[in-house]
């Protein structure tokens, strides 16, 4: 195809790397001078493993796991690992170590689909407020376990009369409830008892005193200033670790990505030496497994988006991330590296968490079913007043927080990289000797926008952005990612670049991927998108919905206008070549599928 002047009107928009002075981020040993690289392999592999091992590993698996057949729902788990979450971190992991740049940037290949890029960094933008938040909800509760009593294990002055530990049994007289009620010498007739369902104090104890929180969405309240400190102090530390970007950042991770295995494995040991652990891990994925589960399309389906979205694809970061790699790195040994060590922490997080929770039922005479609770439920109230049970549960409650920041901390260091890369790849003269101010500036104002986040109405505007943006969007994404790379770039053109980077392989060898990425994992994402409806089905977002949907809207308005914008300029660009004679139609049609 000739050449014409193409990049001269991109580059005002998205300017490609130009030869400046080396930054601060850059070594003199790096292989890529405008960029920098990794400084070792090991500080890819942990930062990765540390973004795409999140709090959903934790919190959201082990839940679904017991809801779905307990051992029978690692069946239809690893399959989804197999034939659609590998094969896309591989995809996402080789696409952005080939073109070393940034999430918009790298769509340079697909123009027409840049605006897939933009929306992966609103998209990361926004759930970076999120991370940051439940950074800070962390934060507050560790600084809180350093107290004995733990303060959420008794019902102490900040509870009501609705604070207890156990059901209050009362008695039906006439319609009306009487606690304690005796007449005559004579008890309550068992067929007239009650047992009136109360909030446990660990579950006050998040409403009432960490959130302070309001009755909806509609009443804000002021900021709560113990998180509002906490929020600062999380985004201090997010800049600290990334004042240099990925040389800081690379060493951070040798203790953030995997301090968390170290307190699994001490949560594991303990719980599985306290009576009535043996039930919970039962009930977690042993025999209560249910083998007919396997039979119904939810099943699989939850499969598929919990590998989907525990590994973070279609979010921007696992781009970014290999976008620092030397061109030369393996990048498919590392793919199986991350997905695997991801999947297996997935499983292990779940002993821990049932084994504790078993012994949690135990202490309260409960079925294991009504202990267990799924997301910020788990983390922040059942689990709390698991630990609160235990002898030495400050020292517990401490690890366990401790652990839940550090992995915060992972996923929010590759959120903040994927957008000051994109500003770094886009203004590099601007920003390259500015690393420091850039990172600092990013999160000064990450701070400042998730304030409304840590007011009373708080968790409202949480649960909205956990429900709402990163949902099916991200999917949708990922769709197009799929079709850019395999449908309009060209499956077999993005085969050759792989082997530029790893070197040939046989036919058989690229066999299994062409057929995930054509066929199988496209398929299965279509398959996986939810319906609106579910959402609305929770009581909890009812109140938020039309919130939810100015928030959704935002992101597809981001992405019709970056999209229309590259239509607009390739078609108007084309054209007007075509007109002076000096390009072939032929050209225009290439031009406006693969880009110049």
């Amino acid at each position: 195809m000739r050449k014409y002047g193409w990049n001269s009107f991109k580059d005002l928009i998205f300017r490609n790397p130009a030869v400046v002075d080396q930054g601060p981020h850059v070594d003199d040993g790096d292989e890529n001078t405008e960029r920098g690289n990794w400084a070792t392999k090991s500080e890819y592999i942990l930062s990765t493993i540390g973004y795409a091992v999140g709090l959903g590993n934790i919190w959201r698996f082990p839940y679904l796991a017991y809801k779905n057949g307990g051992g029978a729902f690692l069946i239809p788990y690893f399959v989804m690992l197999v034939v659609t979450g590998i094969p896309l971190f591989f995809l996402e992991s080789a696409f952005g170590q080939f073109c070393s740049q940034g999430p918009i940037n790298v769509w340079s290949a697909v123009p027409i689909l840049q605006g897939v890029g933009v929306a992966m960094v609103m998209v990361t933008l926004i759930v970076s407020i999120y991370y940051n938040v439940i950074i800070a909800y962390s934060l507050y509760y560790m600084f809180a376990s350093f107290q004995s009593p733990l303060p959420w294990s008794g019902c102490f002055s900040w509870a009501d009369s609705n604070c207890s530990s156990t059901p209050k049994v009362s008695c039906n007289v006439s319609g009306v409830l009487v606690t304690n009620w005796t007449q005559e010498n004579s008890t309550c007739p068992s067929s007239d008892m009650v047992s009136v369902p109360l909030q446990s104090p660990s579950e006050q104890y998040w409403d009432r005193v960490a959130l302070q929180r309001s009755s909806g969405l509609n009443e804000t309240g002021p900021v709560v200033w113990h998180l509002a400190l906490c929020l600062l102090l999380s985004s201090t530390l997010v800049a600290a670790a990334l004042i240099r970007g990925i040389k800081s950042s690379g060493k951070v991770v040798y203790f953030t990505a995997t301090f968390p295995y170290v307190v699994i494995v001490i949560l594991l040991i303990r719980g599985v030496t306290l009576e009535g652990a043996r039930d919970g891990i039962e009930f977690y994925i042993g025999a209560q497994s249910n083998l007919t589960k396997l039979t119904e399309a939810q099943v699989w389906k939850d499969a598929a988006t919990q590998t989907f979205y525990s590994l973070s694809i279609g979010w921007g970061g696992v781009m970014t991330l290999a976008s620092y790699n030397n061109f030369h790195n393996n990048v498919f040994k590392d793919s199986f590296i991350v997905t695997l060590t991801n999947a297996g922490t997935s499983v292990l997080a779940g002993f821990a968490i049932f084994s504790i929770l078993g012994h949690m039922a135990q202490v309260y005479k409960m079925p294991v079913s009504e202990i267990v609770k799924e997301g910020f439920g788990l983390a922040f109230i059942a689990y709390p007043d698991a630990l609160s049970k235990l002898p030495i549960s400050p020292l517990w409650s401490i690890l366990f927080f401790f652990m839940l920041l550090t992995v915060g901390l992972d996923s929010q260091f590759a959120g903040i990289e994927v957008i000051t890369t994109c500003l770094l790849d886009a203004f590099p003269k601007v920003f390259k000797s500015k690393r420091a101010f850039l990172t600092v500036t990013t999160c000064a104002i990450l701070y400042l926008l998730g304030l409304p986040c840590i007011t009373q109405a708080g968790i409202y505007w949480v649960t909205l952005i956990d429900q709402f943006v990163a949902s099916w969007v991200l999917l949708v994404l990922a769709l197009l990612e799929i079709i850019g790379v395999c449908y309009i770039y060209g499956g077999n053109r993005f085969i050759k670049d792989i082997e530029m980077m790893l070197g040939k392989k046989s036919f058989t060898f690229w066999l299994w991927w062409r057929t995930c990425w054509f066929f199988i994992s496209p398929c299965l994402i279509v398959n996986g998108i939810p319906t609106w409806m579910s959402i609305e089905e929770n009581a909890t977002l009812k109140k938020a919905a039309a919130a939810g949907r100015e928030v959704e809207s935002d992101q597809k308005l981001m992405f019709s206008l970056v999209h229309g914008f590259n239509v607009y300029f390739e078609v108007t660009s084309a054209v007007h070549y075509y007109l002076l004679g000096q390009v072939e139609m032929t050209d225009v049609t290439e031009l406006f599928f693969n880009g110049p």
